[in-house]
């Protein structure tokens, strides 16, 4: 039987993740596994790898085809080295930590000694704007009335 290492899609439609699986070659992309051995979450921020090493190896070397997707996840996890020999780096690349953006903003306002503005929603902020025209306007009216007023 020839069995093939692939990728196996689950979730929404803009969504994506997969399960790195084994499973014959005959079969529909999320047709009935022999064994998942990993997964593969690219939308996350870093993308999420895991291969279980072990049985990755293990079928490898009783003869599975990878597909090129997986060959690419297996390259950037090692796996792929291990079994071809290959000296080439792994290609997993430490991910920088992402910036954390509440102790950032706690750091300003220390800073800044505590003293902060209230936040204005864009509801407060269309009453503010409504209440300075209809006063600009109130002024206007009585600078009128006041000018008709001088002129008699």
């Amino acid at each position: 039987m020839a069995t093939k290492i692939r990728l196996k899609r689950f979730g929404k439609t803009r969504s994506p993740h997969y399960r790195i699986i084994v499973i014959d070659s005959r079969s529909k992309r999320d047709g009935q596994a022999i064994e998942e051995i990993g997964l593969y979450h690219p939308k996350n921020d870093p993308s999420v790898m895991k291969v279980d090493s072990e049985r990755a190896q293990y079928w490898l070397s009783v003869g599975a085809q990878p597909t090129e997707a997986v060959v690419a996840i297996l390259k950037r996890t090692g796996d792929w080295q291990k079994f071809s020999g290959d000296t080439s780096p792994s290609g997993v690349d430490p991910q920088p930590e992402r910036r954390d953006r509440e102790a950032e903003f706690a750091k300003a306002l220390a800073e800044d000694g505590g003293a902060t503005a209230p936040a204005i929603s864009k509801a407060q902020k269309k009453k503010s704007d409504d209440e300075a025209k209809s006063a600009s306007k109130s002024e206007e009216s009585s600078s009128d009335e006041a000018a008709t007023s001088e002129e008699a």
